[in-house]
């Protein structure tokens, strides 16, 4: 015991401690498992069974070494990736991807807008439209008059609602050898619907718009701790791989337990479709069952989540874009500072989820636009991976902070994986439709 009565070791020592290396990498988790990831894995669940989930398991050290390298890389530049690509590569280069970042966002953020109004009409039965705008003005005001740091632990509380899945797949789940197996043990199908949904597996997994956000969240925080240029990087970068490893492996169990769920609940009755918001809250049902309108608390609780993700996740699409723009144009940039400080970076903002929302009004269904927006992520995801392995692997650029051995092997595989399964599902497409 310390003179002053305070013991450093003892376990709230310990637990600030942890808490306090926890930062970007915890809430970039926390937005993985935004509405469309909900949707991808609820439907892998329901359509393929238990035959999905040794993926989840396969991409968590994958996903790691990803969104390590992207921290790493603001860490030793102290600035985000789109300006580490202005600044070593070439224009083709550094506007392929930004466009692609931006097009991946705004499909993104639009349809994660539908899937927030969607859930929200499972409470309360608002119009889509209305539901849609009312979202989209909402989270602008938010970002516009309220620091973002002020109000994303306020939205995490909603995402608590996610813990039904843990709760309902213990439940449900009664062959565990046949769980861990299906966990453990990959099975592929080499048929067009199989393979387009692993693509989306990994595109809502090792998504685009986590690379920038992460590697803009950590040149923040240097600026916001006011760190020296020539700081040690070792501490930093343990911390880093800490604050990443827990928030990474906290999406991926989450997302276990969605499938898991939704292939007991649903697959098992028969159910391999998911087209509506009130079906993918059905799988929640047998939680509450024993209580009155067990089918609407059930709805509550998957809305909660969907509202709950969807409002920490489409701040961070707008914000990612408008990063990665005012980066190639040499604008302010930071959610730290107010509108009058950054008016082309909020701009940015206000355009993309304006364009977001007008995506709702063509009539297509969120939920199926949902898994494919996956899609579309795993393939925009395969050119920028390689992209971050060339820079992280560059000592002229990374000095003493390149990546090691591991970490590179991971990086390749996750690469080699999500290059491979869409040309696969390009071929499986390709003949199955000959």
């Amino acid at each position: 015991m310390e003179a002053n009565g305070k013991n450093s070791s003892g376990p709230l020592a310990v637990v600030a401690r942890w808490l306090a290396l926890l930062g970007p990498g915890l809430v970039t988790g926390a937005a993985d498992d935004d509405p469309s990831g909900i949707f991808t894995y609820s439907q892998a669940g329901a359509q393929f069974g238990l035959t999905q989930l040794w993926t989840l398991l396969f991409m968590l050290p994958l996903m790691i070494a990803v969104q390590e390298m992207c921290a790493r890389i603001a860490i030793a530049t102290h600035k985000g990736i789109t300006a580490v690509i202005k600044e070593h590569y070439s224009k083709a280069w550094l506007y392929s991807i930004v466009g692609l970042l931006m097009i991946a966002n705004t499909i993104n953020l639009g349809v994660d807008l539908g899937a927030m109004a969607e859930a929200a009409r499972l409470i309360v039965p608002l119009p889509r439209v209305l539901a849609v705008v009312g979202f989209g003005v909402v989270a602008v005001a938010f970002q516009i008059l309220v620091p973002y740091r002020s109000y994303a632990p306020l939205l995490k509380i909603l995402t608590v609602s996610l813990f039904t899945y843990f709760a309902t797949c213990v439940i449900v789940t009664h062959g565990w050898k046949t769980v861990l197996r299906a966990t453990f043990v990959p099975q592929m199908h080499f048929n067009f619907e199989f393979l387009m949904l692993i693509v989306g597996l990994l595109g809502t997994t090792i998504s685009p718009y986590m690379f920038f956000w992460q590697a803009s969240q950590e040149r923040e925080e240097e600026v916001k701790a006011r760190r020296p240029k020539n700081a040690p990087k070792r501490p930093l970068l343990q911390h880093m791989r800490v604050d990443t490893a827990i928030g990474m492996v906290f999406s991926e169990l989450t997302a276990w337990c969605i499938m898991l769920t939704t292939a007991e609940v649903l697959n098992a009755n028969g159910v391999t479709d998911i087209s509506s918001a009130a079906q993918a809250a059905s799988a929640l049902q047998p939680l509450v069952h024993n209580f009155a309108h067990a089918g609407k608390i059930a709805e509550i609780f998957f809305a909660a989540g969907i509202l709950g993700t969807g409002a920490l996740a489409v701040p961070i699409f707008a914000a990612t874009s408008s990063y990665a723009l005012s980066e190639l144009l040499g604008w302010k940039a930071s959610l730290a500072l107010k509108y009058s400080q950054a008016k082309r970076f909020y701009s940015v903002i206000v355009a993309g989820t304006l364009i977001g929302m007008s995506l709702n009004m063509i009539g297509v269904n969120p939920v199926k636009a949902l898994v494919y927006t996956a899609v579309l992520n795993g393939v925009a995801a395969v050119p920028m991976i390689f992209l971050l392995i060339r820079i992280t692997a560059n000592k002229k650029i990374m000095g003493n902070c390149v990546s090691g051995r591991l970490g590179s092997t991971f990086s390749w595989l996750a690469f080699a994986g999500m290059a491979a399964a869409a040309v696969l599902t390009v071929y499986a497409a390709i003949k199955g439709g000959s």
